[in-house]
């Protein structure tokens, strides 16, 4: 086989050239850079902290400075990152501004990737 080596732990070769043309067609690599970038925004526990208390109310960036334990000027900082990424908005009232998730989307990813944790401690 030349200079190829093989991991000696495959059982065979399974490969089916068709499907794996296909599949490879499949990647989009904007939308997964996008979806990537979504979850690095997400990675940051403070800004999953955000997203998760934005679900049901909107809170003004305070509000979630004194929930997370932070300055404003933290709390200030991640709600930017999360603009940035679409994944809050913002409105204003006055002298103050309310934050919320954007759309339905991040609940729904939030609602997901927790019911994915509750599920695998369970079978832990």
């Amino acid at each position: 086989m030349g200079d190829q080596v093989i991991d000696e732990t495959y059982e065979h070769v399974c490969g089916d050239p068709t499907r794996t043309e296909v599949l490879q067609q499949t990647l989009r690599e904007e939308e997964i850079e996008g979806m990537t970038q979504i979850f690095k925004a997400l990675s940051d526990p403070n800004r999953m902290k955000i997203a998760y208390l934005l679900q049901d109310q909107e809170l003004c960036v305070y509000d979630i400075s004194v929930i997370l334990g932070t300055s404003v000027a933290t709390a200030s900082h991640h709600l930017r990152q999360l603009k940035q990424m679409n994944i809050t908005k913002s409105r204003k009232d006055g002298k103050h501004v309310f934050y919320s998730l954007k759309d339905h989307h991040i609940q729904t990813l939030i609602t997901m990737t927790l019911e994915h944790h509750k599920e695998r401690n369970d079978h832990e």
